[in-house]
């Protein structure tokens, strides 16, 4: 395993792992349990957009995830203001945290106002976009195989979008593997200049990568993922003993 990147919001890394696996630990992203606004009561609304607009995009604000203890009190949100101006997801108030706090809502003019109760709910994103907590994808990370006698012309290097061609003592050598998505620009370039020098196959590994939307960190969003797999092949393990 090699860590490529690994930002706040992004983590990508590069493994031996069988694709069927990675592609069930990408499908549990949306079992992961996540605290999103589910309701929203709008006592007073003045804004330009209708009630069920603004409701939509408030229900889709992340917020930060906690350890509920009881789902019964769920916490909730304020939001009341008659500024003149844009209204921003920061100035809704409450016990949760607002991770991205100016995410305009809607825009108020002069002796307008807006008064809404938002409240929360744990769900998953198999029920509602808005309580997933990311994305994981992957790709096969590529071999590339360059003929050593190869000494094309530059117009090849140019032919690569991802430019990691490069050329050495009249040679031209890969500068960074990693990049390339496998999208075979210059393996063309090559057979239309009657040349085979270039052959890019996937390999064993893969290249994978872990976005969140805020209210996971990225490594936490993979190990939940594996957590709730690993639930499900429990259950389905208990239920096949029973047969």
């Amino acid at each position: 395993m090699e860590i490529i990147q690994n930002k706040d919001d992004k983590l990508v890394f590069s493994a031996k792992i069988e694709e069927s696996l990675i592609n069930a630990i990408r499908r549990y992203v949306n079992q992961i349990p996540i605290l999103a606004i589910d309701e929203v009561e709008i006592h007073k609304n003045d804004s330009p957009l209708y009630d069920e607009t603004l409701a939509n995009r408030i229900g889709l604000i992340p917020l930060k995830m906690e350890e509920i203890n009881d789902e019964k009190k769920m916490p909730e949100l304020k939001l009341e203001t008659s500024k003149e101006g844009w209204v921003y997801s920061g100035e809704l108030k409450g016990k949760i945290e607002i991770i991205y706090k100016e995410i305009p809502l809607t825009t108020l003019d002069e002796n307008q106002e807006i008064k809404i109760l938002a409240k929360t709910k744990i769900g998953r994103g198999e029920e509602h976009a808005k309580f997933s907590p990311g994305l994981i994808y992957y790709r096969n990370f590529a071999e590339i195989k360059i003929d050593k006698g190869c000494n094309l012309c530059e117009k090849c290097i140019d032919s690569c979008p991802k430019k990691i061609l490069k050329i050495e003592n009249k040679k031209i050598v890969i500068e960074n593997s990693i990049e390339c998505d496998m999208c075979d620009a210059c393996v063309e370039f090559c057979k239309k200049n009657g040349k085979n020098a270039i052959q890019i196959n996937p390999s064993e590994k893969l290249v994978i990568s872990i976005e969140s939307f805020g209210q996971l960190k990225t490594k936490e969003i993979f190990k939940k993922s594996i957590k709730e797999l690993k639930k499900d092949i429990l259950e389905v393990a208990k239920k096949i003993k029973k047969l």
